[in-house]
């Protein structure tokens, strides 16, 4: 399926609007509640219910813009630390996923870097009950490879995802739910490479991914 840039970039700028509607509306409600409040202790949650909503909202905008944008500089390499930070920010102060780190390079390419954050995305979002999230990546002979795997107690992946993440379909037009797949699809296409997921039986979520950058 062929999308023009500017299509995309209405489906990305709407998967980051939906995403941030509830940490904001969250922090819309507490001030408008913090302003009516006078109990003390009330005042107190109300201010705790705010921290936790901006958190919110920075994590998420953290995550987007190295997964969406042009986050890392202006290099071609991005620091894998601050991808490893931008995910666990994401999913681990849920406390339902627990986030497995397996990348020991020090750097990746931004290609690279953005198809690992936006497989992760998909498999966290997987995870509708929490479990644990596996995240691998290595180069090996001018590849880069990644593996993501999510393994919990109800996993589910969206067909539309699974179709977008294998390019989707041209009478099928792709929403913004399934930008994150089709971006993923798009930059291992571009590498040349392979993306690969689990059947719908199986018992974990597993994504693969072997594509050349640069």
């Amino acid at each position: 399926m062929n999308i023009n840039p500017t299509d995309f970039a209405s489906l990305l700028c709407s998967r980051l609007c939906h995403d941030l509607l509830s940490p904001v509306g969250a922090l819309n409600n507490g001030l408008e509640l913090l302003a009516d409040e006078q109990d003390p202790e009330m005042r107190a949650r109300c201010l705790e219910l705010l921290s936790e909503s901006a958190k919110a909202s920075a994590n998420k905008l953290k995550f987007f813009r190295l997964a969406f944008g042009a986050a890392g500089g202006f290099g071609e390499t991005v620091d894998t630390r601050e991808a490893q930070a931008a995910i666990e920010g994401l999913f681990g102060d849920n406390h339902r996923v627990t986030i497995g780190w397996m990348v020991e390079d020090p750097v990746l390419p931004k290609q690279a870097i953005k198809v690992l954050l936006n497989l992760a995305l998909i498999g966290g979002d997987a995870l509708v009950r929490g479990g644990q999230l596996d995240i691998g990546a290595e180069i090996v002979d001018g590849n880069i490879e990644i593996v993501v795997r999510a393994d919990g107690p109800r996993i589910v992946l969206d067909p539309e995802l699974r179709s977008a993440l294998a390019g989707g379909r041209d009478d099928v037009p792709i929403t913004p739910r399934a930008a994150a797949a089709f971006l993923a699809h798009e930059l291992v296409t571009q590498g040349e490479g392979m993306l690969q997921v689990s059947p719908p039986d199986s018992e974990v979520l597993l994504f693969g991914a072997s594509f050349r950058v640069g």
